[in-house]
């Protein structure tokens, strides 16, 4: 069984790489040696196989970490698909379409995931101070307006005893399907629901108080 090569080799970037550089080499090399662009070209296929592994990896912190330590040894069993029926081009086949076309053409059916609450806007305040106070230092209070989670619905938006419907529309996945005619023929792409703007949900009655 032949050696595999380095994955940093397969992308030619440093250990050091940026995701950003990552990203790059691999849309480069994926261009250059995609089957469609290559047909019946079995090095090209090898090589467009061998660039996703490296990528799939790569592109992942916690596959990277683990192949910067223990390197091919530490990704046996990790389950990567091959190119036939597109196993193992999840990650692959969604990034690069997406630098071609704006969204994935393969219709990701995953819903959007909620990674929990979000860090608000900061808050601003204009203050002045007298230059004495700017070179020893001064203690000042200050009034400031900002959000907090209505009392009435908990934060939910709905109408107490209410609580937010999975939208219809999109089935509560946040996104539609739709049909896109590329050169590599007519894929299906993603856009955003607009009908529940990506949430998944819809709040039928909406709380009074906010």
């Amino acid at each position: 069984m032949p050696e595999k090569r380095d994955y940093y080799e397969i992308l030619g970037v440093d250990r050091g790489a940026s995701d950003t550089e990552l990203k790059k080499a691999y849309r480069n090399l994926a261009k250059k040696y995609h089957p469609d662009i290559n047909p019946g070209n079995k090095e090209a296929e090898v090589k467009f196989k061998e660039i996703n592994e490296a990528y799939e990896v790569l592109s992942d912190p916690q596959k990277r970490q683990q192949y910067d330590r223990f390197g091919h040894a530490g990704m046996d069993g990790s389950g990567f698909g091959g190119f036939g029926g597109f196993g193992g081009f999840d990650f692959g086949f969604d990034d690069l379409f997406e630098g071609f076309f704006g969204s994935s053409p393969f219709g990701s059916s995953r819903r959007r995931q909620k990674t929990g609450p979000k860090r608000g806007a900061d808050l601003k305040y204009t203050l002045e101070i007298s230059f004495n106070e700017a070179v020893f230092g001064a203690n000042k209070e200050i009034r400031v307006s900002r959000f907090q989670a209505c009392n009435n619905c908990g934060g939910t938006g709905a109408k107490p005893g209410t609580s937010p419907q999975t939208c219809k529309h999109c089935n509560g996945t946040g996104q539609i399907r739709h049909a896109q005619a590329t050169p590599f023929g007519q894929m299906i792409n993603m856009r955003t629901c607009d009908v529940c703007r990506g949430e998944g949900t819809i709040i039928a009655h909406p709380c009074e108080d906010c």
